[in-house]
């Protein structure tokens, strides 16, 4: 039931492994630039996939995965390299097993982190943009640097999982646009980033618990004649999620807490600093044999001291609205399928507020006036 199939070349320990997936949608969105600007139904729900995994020793593999994708105002469209890795297996027993990663590697601190690159592996089309913000989507799966596991098993408290990473991304100009404002045209880098992981499946039970942390910093360095000057945005995020795993259904969680500073960006002497909250409840009910449904609710509030967006439209005249201060939705959808590697998604959201809309530093109250608006999806995935 909603597995992968997989096509292997080699001997019959399959050292080299070759996937792929092709995933194509319609999408309306009624309210909003979510996808794009005139708020028609568009085909921009697209994704392309191939991954290989090439198995080199006992303790060396090596894999990587290329994707196109367009989604519209979501994320950059084009060709991207998620990952491109060597892992080596530097220590194995009984008890523990810890591996390094090196290269342009994969995030695997979040719940669903793992799997939000991969369309038939999500729970749905459009991940919980509580926690799964599209806007960071490119810089979120992965970038260029190192990572450190290690399991650990005991026999008496149950399985745990450690995982450290540091890594960059390289943010092109389009995505830069995307998180500060189509006036944007300096150089925004990506200057250090830290991201730390424990998992818990207690011994006995169908839980699994995570806590997370990503501490990041980013720098844009101003054009001639440009609408912003230098200006340096830190971020830390902190993570709690669970998952409880029953014999058809599945119920998760997961909060977040962010700390956004800015410095800079409007003047020289610009300073701003908010915590945002957010979270989301899930069920996944698995009906027969072939039918997965799903309820989801989820929160955000961009600052944790206005919840309301009261503050936040006081402080900028009026201009941009209560709305954009949280970002409220009730999810249901359903996943269908054809055949052991073919599926159908589809989902309707209802929400409430507009702080996980592009773009994000600025936004544009201009295009999203609405506090209310919807979203639906269907999106056929193919895989091999």
């Amino acid at each position: 039931m909603l597995a992968t199939s997989n096509l292997a070349v080699g001997n019959e320990e399959q050292d080299i492994q070759l996937h792929g997936f092709v995933a194509q949608g319609l999408i309306d969105v009624d309210g909003s630039n979510y996808v794009n600007n005139d708020e028609k139904p568009s085909a921009e729900l697209t994704e392309l996939g191939f991954n290989a995994s090439y198995q080199y020793s006992d303790n060396l593999r090596f894999s990587g995965q290329a994707v196109y994708l367009n989604g519209g105002n979501r994320y950059v469209e084009g060709f991207h390299i998620d990952y491109l890795l060597m892992d080596w297996s530097a220590f194995t027993n009984d008890k523990w097993q810890v591996n390094l990663y090196l290269g342009r590697i994969k995030n695997y601190h979040w719940l669903y982190s793992s799997t939000r690159d991969v369309p038939m592996t999500r729970p749905s089309i459009i991940l919980p943009q509580s926690v799964y913000f599209d806007a960071t989507r490119n810089m979120s799966v992965g970038g260029d640097g190192g990572a450190l596991t290690a399991k650990y098993f005991s026999d008496d408290l149950g399985d745990f999982d450690f995982r450290i990473s540091s890594s960059y991304s390289n943010i092109s100009d389009e995505q830069a646009k995307i998180i500060l404002g189509p006036m944007s045209n300096g150089d925004l880098a990506h200057k250090a980033d830290f991201q730390s992981s424990v998992y818990w499946a207690p011994l006995g039970t169908n839980w699994r618990f995570g806590l997370a942390m990503t501490d990041a910093t980013f720098q844009y360095e101003k054009e001639r004649e440009s609408a912003f000057t230098d200006g340096d945005l830190a971020l830390t995020r902190h993570y709690l999620n669970g998952e409880y795993q029953g014999d058809n259904w599945t119920f998760s969680f997961e909060l977040l807490q962010e700390k956004m500073k800015l410095e800079g960006f409007m003047s020289d002497t610009f300073i701003q600093e908010k915590t945002g909250q957010g979270g989301f409840a899930q069920l996944e009910y698995i009906y027969g044999t072939n039918v997965k449904l799903l309820g989801r609710l989820e929160h955000y509030y961009a600052d944790k001291d206005d919840k309301t967006g009261a503050h936040l439209a006081e402080t900028t005249n009026g201009f941009v609205p209560k709305h954009f201060g949280y970002q409220h939705e009730a999810v249901i959808g359903a996943t269908i399928d054809i055949t052991t590697n073919v599926q159908i998604q589809l989902e309707h959201h209802w929400v409430k507020g507009t702080a996980r809309l592009t773009p994000v530093v600025l936004p544009n109250p201009l295009v999203n006036n609405h506090e209310y608006w919807q979203i639906s999806a269907i999106q056929i995935v193919y895989w091999f």
